[in-house]
């Protein structure tokens, strides 16, 4: 397949979005699962939903999907509304952590299925299914059924399923996750490469954040049915608008209150990365810059994790602190528990952080 030119990303609000939600509300009985979000996806863009079970992501993606009808809002497609458009009339097509594979069919029987509905005529039918597994890179498995693939070889053939219907929009809810972690992150790369070979916007709903990191142009944080930020993922990793997006996405240090303001010098919240500070022993500190934070304390945990080591240090007032130190000589770090040691990091890499009012029941 030839690669189809994407969209510039550079700054999505340019470009047409193939996907905009206005006040979207959703409402189970008393429990309000999504609460009045507005986002826009630009077309051709590779969009993460992230947040922790029951954040409400799922729920977004259903709406979008038109499996599940809006207490309120609007959901448009492509500039035309579509809040109350069945699911089989939208240009969308889902892929499922579950797979949802028929049994009973061959892999190309369940890769052609969608287009037997459509009544596409057998030989396109054959042509298309070929270039879909060919696409997946799985072109000699046509004749298998589901329960002889593995998991990677499953989540493939469904992906093929989704894509050869050609919809504007793909749908992926959680599809990795019960893969195991290196057929998880090859499959990332793929799931990457096939979407720029494509070009059709895909929204990937996941709660692991290196995931969302890893393949997104920009992605959604949400925590009760709201979004507390949206932004490319660098962005979003970099500048944490809230506390909850700072300790959600990835690891980060927040201080807050007297200790903030004994440190930094005020008492707003704010957030520094483990990655960011480097680890001083006591009485070997090098003259600090004057743009640069210090702060003593004693080293209280010593976590090795291969390429680099965690090193957690009480800082007083019961506030800890971690650092990740790359591990550059062989057996890791010389630090010890009970060490004194003096944390450093850029003020620039300090960043102000929000915490926002607990969510009302309405």
């Amino acid at each position: 397949m030839v690669e189809t030119a994407r969209p510039a990303l550079d700054d999505p609000v340019a470009v047409r979005p193939g996907i905009r939600l206005r006040g979207l509300r959703k409402v189970f009985g008393s429990v309000v699962a999504v609460d009045g979000i507005d986002l826009d996806i630009a077309d051709g863009e590779f969009f993460a939903v992230l947040g922790p079970s029951g954040s409400g992501k799922t729920t977004v993606l259903r709406m979008i999907a038109g499996f599940e009808t809006p207490t309120s809002g609007v959901v448009e497609l492509n500039g035309a509304d579509a809040t109350r458009v069945p699911p089989f009339r939208r240009d969308v097509n889902t892929v499922f952590q579950d797979y949802a594979l028929f049994p009973h069919m061959t892999v190309e029987e369940n890769v052609a299925y969608g287009l037997r509905v459509r009544k596409v005529a057998k030989p396109e039918r054959a042509r298309r299914v070929a270039e879909a597994l060919d696409m997946v890179r799985l072109p000699d498995l046509g004749r298998r059924r589901p329960g002889e693939l593995s998991g990677g070889q499953r989540q493939r053939i469904a992906l093929a399923r989704a894509l050869v219907n050609r919809p504007r929009v793909l749908l992926l809810d959680e599809p990795l996750g019960a893969l195991d972690l290196k057929l998880r992150e090859q499959m990332q790369v793929e799931l990457k490469a096939i979407q720029r070979q494509v070009g059709i916007t895909f929204v990937f709903v996941t709660h692991d954040q290196d995931e969302a990191l890893t393949l997104c142009d920009r992605l959604a944080v949400m925590r009760d049915g709201r979004i507390e930020q949206v932004g490319p993922a660098a962005e979003v990793y970099e500048r944490p608008a809230t506390q909850f997006v700072a300790e959600f996405v990835g690891t980060s240090n927040v201080l807050a209150g007297a200790v903030a303001a004994r440190v930094l010098g005020s008492d707003a919240p704010a957030s520094v990365r483990p990655e960011k500070i480097r680890v001083f022993p006591r009485g070997n500190v090098p003259e600090p810059d004057a743009r640069e934070v210090r702060v003593d304390g004693v080293v209280e945990e010593i976590v090795y994790a291969g390429a680099a080591t965690r090193v957690v240090t009480d800082i007083g007032d019961g506030v800890l602190m971690a650092a990740l130190v790359l591990n550059v000589e062989a057996g890791g770090v010389s630090f010890t528990r009970g060490q004194p040691v003096t944390l450093g990091w850029a003020g620039a890499a300090t960043r102000r952080v929000e915490t926002p009012p607990e969510k009302e029941i309405r």
